[in-house]
C-alpha cells in the first residue's frame, strides 16, 4: 500500500510540471499527499496493535482449552471410579451411595471452577482493556502493567513520579496518577497497595538514612497523593517500602538500575473472595462418614 503513494505523487509531479497548475493548487495537493501517508503510517501502527491483542487472546483461549481437556479427563476418572464401584455392589448400596454423592458434590465443584476460570479471565481482559486505553503510548514506555488472576499490577518508573532523588511527587506525576486513581475507583472492593523500589546506590540527604527509607517515603508519597488528590478511601491503600532488596534485573548496569527504581502498584481482592472457592469445596469421605 506504501508504494502506491509513489505514482500518485510522480502523476502530481508532472500535472504541475507540464500544465496550467497554480501554485496553490501544488501546494494543496502535497498537502494531500503528506496527509494520505501519514493516515498510511497510522493505520499501519492500528494494525500492529490489533495483532499483539489477538496474539494474547489466542494465548489464553489455549491455555482455557488445555485447562477445559484437564477438567474433562478428571470427571472421566471420577466416572470411571463410580463404574467400577457398581459393578462390585455386592460390597453395599451405602458404599456405593456415599461414592455417588463425592462424586457429584466433585462434578459441581469442577463447573464452578470452571466458571470461576472463565470470569477471572474475562475480568483480566476488560482490566487490562481499561489500563491501557486509559494512558497515552508515552505514558506506556514508562510502566509496565500486568494482569494476572484477577491482581493488577502497575509498575511506574521513579521519572514518572518524583523528583530526582527525592520522595516529593512531581507536577507531571498528576496525569497519570489521576488516570490510575480511576481504575481504582471503578474497582472499589479491591485493596491497594504501593511499594516503593531503589537501585543499590546509597542515598545520602537529609533526614533520609537509606534506600529503605526513602523506598517506603516514596510509597507514602503516592498513597497520600491517591487519597487527598483523588478521593480513594484510606482504607483500601497500604505504603511499603522494599528499598533495593526486590530487583527485577542486575544492579551492575545503568540500565538495570533504572528498571529497578520503579513504584508498584498492586491492585487486589480482599482475603475473603479468594476464600470463596475453598468453602465450596466438597467434603472428604471421612467428614462424610462423621
Amino acid at each position: 500500500m506504501k508504494q502506491s503513494f509513489l505514482p500518485l505523487f510522480a502523476v502530481i509531479v508532472s500535472i504541475t510540471f507540464t500544465s496550467c497548475v497554480t501554485q496553490g493548487k501544488f501546494n494543496t495537493l502535497q498537502t494531500d499527499y503528506s496527509k494520505l501517508q501519514s493516515d498510511y503510517q497510522q493505520s499501519q501502527l492500528q494494525l500492529t496493535e490489533s495483532r499483539t491483542q489477538a496474539k494474547s487472546l489466542e494465548d489464553r483461549l489455549t491455555e482455557a482449552r488445555k485447562n477445559n481437556e484437564e477438567l474433562r479427563s478428571d470427571l472421566a476418572e471420577m466416572q470411571s471410579l463410580l463404574n467400577k464401584s457398581m459393578a462390585q455392589s455386592s460390597q453395599g448400596s451405602v458404599s456405593i451411595s456415599k461414592l455417588v454423592d463425592e462424586i457429584n458434590a466433585s462434578n459441581r465443584f469442577i463447573q464452578h471452577l470452571v466458571q470461576a476460570k472463565n470470569k477471572s479471565d474475562s475480568l483480566n481482559i476488560v482490566m487490562i482493556n481499561n489500563l491501557t486505553r486509559s494512558l497515552t503510548r508515552e505514558e506506556m514506555k514508562d510502566m509496565d502493567i500486568q494482569v494476572l488472576k484477577g491482581v493488577v499490577y502497575i509498575s511506574l518508573d521513579d521519572k514518572m513520579l518524583y523528583r530526582s532523588g527525592s520522595y516529593e511527587i512531581s507536577d507531571k506525576a498528576g496525569e497519570i496518577l489521576s488516570k490510575i486513581a480511576k481504575i481504582i475507583l471503578d474497582y472499589n472492593d479491591y485493596d491497594v497497595l504501593v511499594e516503593g523500589n531503589t537501585d543499590t546506590d546509597p542515598i545520602s540527604r537529609p533526614n533520609i538514612r537509606n534506600n529503605w527509607d526513602l523506598s517506603a517515603l516514596r510509597g507514602s508519597s503516592v498513597v497520600q497523593a491517591l487519597q487527598n488528590d483523588y478521593g480513594i478511601d484510606p482504607k483500601r491503600l497500604t505504603a511499603a517500602g522494599r528499598g533495593e532488596y526486590n530487583p527485577i534485573v542486575s544492579n551492575d548496569t545503568a540500565e538495570g538500575k533504572t528498571r529497578n527504581r520503579r513504584t508498584q502498584i498492586i491492585i487486589t481482592p480482599k482475603l475473603d473472595q479468594f476464600m470463596d472457592l475453598i468453602e465450596q469445596a466438597p467434603k472428604s469421605s471421612l467428614e462424610t462418614a462423621e
